[in-house]
């Protein structure tokens, strides 16, 4: 099905994570049309092989395009660190992914390269970040961080749990005698745990959600490629999940600051 400017723009993550990218791009692009998929019954994507990634990265990006979208964002850092080159090259739309705004980021803030990124484990050991920002800082000292509990923290709704701050701190502790002043959220569910990561980091580390970056580029391919949505009414916004509809729309509407009043369930 060929897109067109009125077309949606469709947003994939393992859960609800990428529900943080969405509503940057609400912000970014208040008219545009958005379809969002979260692969609930699978996540999390961190602790699968990198072929299992890959494998759901392709069935989910071949779903929302035959959905007619315009734009494909992978919201997922763990499918981006994966499999993102490839899909760029299987598809003929256009892709973006977070991990080059997560880098152009980190690149802009640091003023003294002591560099650190949390991840899940699949991304960390793909060295992907790492590699990306040494190249464009070859004296950057980076420590990588699996945090393989945030995620079901998160999709518990512990946002703000005395077990989730404990935990932070045990995964934080190899920072405690570094002099970093840049971190990289590398999940999309990391953000939902900002002011708890901020305050055993303490204020003068930047902390960098690429989702607002993220926005900002969807926004300029759309100007280049001129698919711009011509209409200004009110978008509409379309959810799809693998796994149970109703927790989707009790997290959900928390991140996105939108109710989510419909969502389809697609089984895998």
């Amino acid at each position: 099905m060929r897109s067109n400017r009125e077309s949606s723009i469709g947003v994939f993550d393992s859960g609800f994570g990428g529900l943080t990218v969405m509503k940057a791009i609400r912000h970014a692009l208040p008219h545009e049309n958005i379809i969002y998929f979260g692969d609930t019954a699978r996540v999390p994507y961190g602790s699968k092989s990198p072929e299992t990634i890959f494998r759901y990265t392709v069935e989910n990006s071949d779903f929302l395009i035959e959905q007619g979208i315009k734009v494909l964002v992978i919201a997922c850092h763990t499918a981006c660190s994966i499999a993102l080159n490839e899909i760029q090259q299987m598809f003929d739309i256009p892709i973006i992914g977070v991990l080059a705004p997560g880098v152009e980021e980190v690149v802009k803030h640091t003023k003294t390269g002591q560099i650190a990124i949390l991840g899940t484990r699949a991304t960390i050991s793909s060295g992907v970040y790492q590699e990306e920002i040494t190249k464009q800082i070859p004296h950057a000292d980076i420590m990588a961080i699996s945090c393989p509990l945030f995620v079901p923290l998160v999709e518990e709704g512990y946002v703000e749990h005395p077990v989730t701050e404990t935990i932070i701190q045990e995964y934080l502790r190899p920072l405690r005698h570094k002099t970093i002043d840049t971190l990289l959220l590398a999940c999309t569910h990391y953000p939902l745990l900002k002011n708890l990561i901020q305050k055993e980091l303490g204020e003068n580390v930047i902390l960098i959600d690429p989702a607002t970056s993220c926005a900002d580029n969807i926004k300029e391919l759309l100007v280049q490629k001129d698919l711009e949505n011509p209409q200004k009414q009110s978008p509409n916004y379309q959810f799809y999940v693998t796994d149970d509809p109703e927790k989707f729309r009790l997290l959900g509407k928390n991140f996105l600051s939108y109710p989510i009043e419909y969502i389809i369930s697609k089984p895998v």
